[in-house]
């Protein structure tokens, strides 16, 4: 309990920090979410260390993979962001408050599942079996999406915001950081505050296939909790570093269909092992491998295709200016 009380007070101070240190709304520039980036990394790597001298080699590395993991999944999630805050206008000032208030919602929800997760691998361990199902499942489904190629993605107000909407009304503009005003003798929300619940309420669905995923890695709650944490609490900043390379990732959506695939057969194999079931079990070391094999390939191919498509669209163009220029000077 010490522990858990030190942890959630520790990471309470870095995100006050964090807070108070970008509290007057402003453009991100990519020089600050570059130095942001790397300090959450440098500090899930300090408390990775930390780990590894006070709990030895096992912890650290169900750690460090599973943080590695919820960070490739966050990134997807980025998409998802971007798609929000197109829906919402959101003015790029304000950009840093919604997405800290969402991800601190998110951190808070999931929090939630991780601990009925926990509960019910205490109770029940068949559910490793419906874990490693699902995982398997969101795999495919991936591979699917990434197939459809949908360039006319929109986001879709889910139906708990929707109610939120209908029940206490949206003020028709932004009103600065203000949550609530009062509009025609009304307490209405503002935009403000629907796209914070926006992105914190979506980033639950992701949750669902990303807390399976880690418990795939790692069955100490503890573990679990804190990848998420300093995974989460790095992903404002990596959304304003990386914005514009998101959609040169192409291939990220395979890359993380392969590695949900692996943890879910990763999961199967422990599952049948509870069970009594002679079967191999895959090693901390191996899945950190894996994982981390699966991500500096995907990215290496994604940037080749995108470098390969670009240059096939600037071929045609480049072509025809060249051909309108020897029609000029051929002219009299």
């Amino acid at each position: 309990m010490t522990l858990w009380v030190l942890t959630i007070v520790g990471l309470a101070a870095l995100i006050a920090v964090d807070f108070f240190i970008g509290r007057k709304p402003h453009d991100v520039s990519i020089k600050e979410a570059g130095i942001w980036t790397v300090v959450w990394i440098a500090l899930a790597g300090l408390f990775g260390l930390g780990l590894l001298v006070f709990g030895g080699g096992q912890p650290a590395g169900e750690f460090f993979a599973g943080f590695i993991t919820e960070k490739s999944l966050s990134v997807d999630n980025l998409f998802v962001f971007v798609l929000i805050m197109a829906k919402f206008a959101v003015p790029s000032q304000y950009q840093q408050r919604v997405l800290l208030v969402g991800v601190l919602i998110a951190l808070v929800l999931r929090a939630v599942f991780i601990a009925a997760g926990a509960a019910i691998i205490a109770s029940f361990s068949w559910v490793f079996y419906l874990f490693g199902a699902f995982l398997i499942w969101t795999a495919w489904k991936l591979i699917q999406e990434a197939r459809a190629d949908e360039e006319d993605e929109e986001y879709e107000e889910n139906k708990l915001l929707k109610a939120a909407e209908r029940r206490f009304g949206v003020a028709d503009r932004y009103h600065g950081t203000k949550l609530w005003i009062q509009q025609n003798g009304k307490r209405v929300m503002t935009p403000m505050l629907v796209v914070m619940l926006a992105i914190g309420t979506t980033d639950v669905l992701f949750a669902l296939d990303s807390i399976p995923a880690i418990f795939g890695l790692t069955q100490d709650p503890y573990i679990v909790f804190t990848a998420n944490a300093f995974a989460l609490m790095g992903l404002r900043q990596l959304y304003f570093l990386i914005g514009g390379l998101l959609r040169k990732l192409v291939h990220l959506s395979y890359g993380l269909s392969i590695i949900l695939g692996f943890i879910g057969v990763k999961l199967v194999l422990h599952a049948l092992h509870e069970s009594g079931v002679h079967v191999p079990e895959i090693s901390i070391p191996v899945s950190l491998g894996v994982i981390c094999a699966v991500l500096v390939a995907t990215t290496i191919t994604s940037l080749m295709a995108s470098k390969k498509q670009a240059a096939a669209e600037a071929a045609p163009s480049g072509s025809g200016d060249a051909a309108a220029k020897d029609s000029v000077d051929a002219r009299p």
